[in-house]
């Protein structure tokens, strides 16, 4: 599938995990992501042209991103128009139902930083996975570039649960990181999966440690599933609850059934809301995180 033109960034951001992710790097004009394929390291260079997007890749995995690279950008997608019962989804329908969803193939790059926003916050979890990255990831310098892939697969399995403590990592999600990383040919043969998107998500709850919440996360970017929930995720009941409803809180039934009419596209109405800028008004103190880095 050729790639036509270049993707909106608000198509490739969901590859990105926070501003400072050493791993992918977007731009109005440009995006780059160092990763693991099933054929070994590869590195992706994205240029917007004037007629179309000029692809560059790099080391051992960069045929198999060149050859993914559609998907990878989100070019496979083709939004549906969605008759929505719901006026506000209606409307951010209408803004952002142009917005495509990428399927990176890369689930290994996907769930580890999905299993370090496990009991965390998100700024926590994206200041980890930068330094897991910089830490035990491989450094690459591309047209002044500098760029991390994520943490070495086989050295993640073998770091004695300790090690990660320095990062601010407990054991639970330390042992759940290992199981990922252990399973690394496993995840990536996912790709060629011959069920759904979401048989594929739900293949990942598969591993210890890796929930629902984790293998929807995940899921959404890796395999471009529409349909993903990330069922008990603190905010997430919230904000639905909040746009559909008026109601401040909600809870993850509550959401479900708001959100059955939309399914099989329940994620991508989810990333409609998220762009419209939903989100529930915050009650009370903001949640204080303690680090076990120091102890």
């Amino acid at each position: 599938m050729s790639i036509v033109k270049y993707p909106s960034v608000a198509t490739l951001s969901v590859l990105r995990n926070g501003r400072l992710d050493p791993t992918t790097l977007i731009g109005p004009d440009y995006f780059c992501r160092a990763t693991h394929t099933p054929d070994g390291l590869g590195i992706i260079h994205v240029r917007r042209l004037d007629d179309g997007v000029d692809i560059e890749v790099h080391g051992p995995g960069g045929t198999w991103l060149e050859d993914h690279s559609a998907s990878l950008l989100g070019c496979h997608d083709h939004p549906p128009l969605i008759d929505a019962p719901h006026e506000v989804i209606r409307n951010a329908q209408r803004r952002h139902g142009h917005v495509q969803l990428v399927r990176s193939g890369t689930a290994y790059h996907e769930l580890i930083p999905a299993v370090l926003g496990q009991r965390v916050t998100a700024a926590e979890a994206v200041r980890q996975w930068r330094q897991l990255s910089m830490t035990f990831g491989t450094k690459f310098l591309l047209h002044d570039i500098e760029l991390w892939s994520p943490p070495d697969p086989l050295a993640l399995a073998h770091l004695p649960y300790h090690t990660f403590h320095r990062f601010g990592i407990e054991r639970r999600r330390a042992e759940a990181l290992r199981v990922v990383a252990r399973h690394f040919e496993h995840l990536s043969s996912l790709y060629n999966f011959s069920g759904t998107p979401s048989e594929a998500t739900n293949q990942l709850t598969l591993l210890p440690g890796v929930g629902p919440w984790t293998a929807a996360v995940a899921g959404f970017v890796a395999f471009g599933d529409a349909d993903a929930v990330a069922v008990g995720d603190f905010h997430l009941k919230n904000m639905v609850s909040y746009a559909l409803t008026g109601r401040h809180r909600g809870t993850d039934t509550e959401m479900l059934e708001l959100l059955e009419p939309y399914r099989p596209h329940r994620g991508r109405v989810i990333r409609w809301l998220s762009l419209d800028g939903w989100s529930a008004p915050k009650h009370g103190p903001r949640r204080r995180n303690l680090t076990i880095a120091r102890f």
